[in-house]
């Protein structure tokens, strides 16, 4: 079975993730959106399923997908140390940037 890491490296998976965030679709709404087979939409929805990413709803003659956004965590909580890392590198840039521009006021005022 893959893990949520493998699951969502796929810009497809990705992108029907995106869909189903915005609200619950058909595979037939997804194979509009996306424009690739019926085959193709349901192989990609299996493998989201697995992973526990997204369940199926019956209504009516269809199924309905919604996403399940818990599994998420995990990935989330692994971003969490990049994020840091970001976040410093990013203040030590502005730091650095408002240093360059006052070091060319300083010279403009001259």
């Amino acid at each position: 079975m893959a893990t949520i890491f493998d699951v969502v490296t796929d810009p497809t998976r990705r992108r029907i993730l995106d869909f189903l965030l915005e609200q619950p679709h058909s595979v037939g709404e997804l194979v509009n959106k996306l424009e690739i087979s019926q085959p193709g939409v349901s192989k990609q929805l299996r493998l989201l399923r697995e992973a526990g990413l997204v369940y199926a709803e019956k209504e009516a003659q269809m199924r309905l997908y919604h996403l399940n956004p818990d599994p998420l965590q995990e990935l989330d909580k692994w971003l969490e140390g990049y994020r840091k890392s970001w976040s410093d590198r990013y203040s030590r840039l502005d730091d650095y940037l408002q240093t360059v521009q006052s070091q060319e006021k300083e010279n403009n005022d001259k």
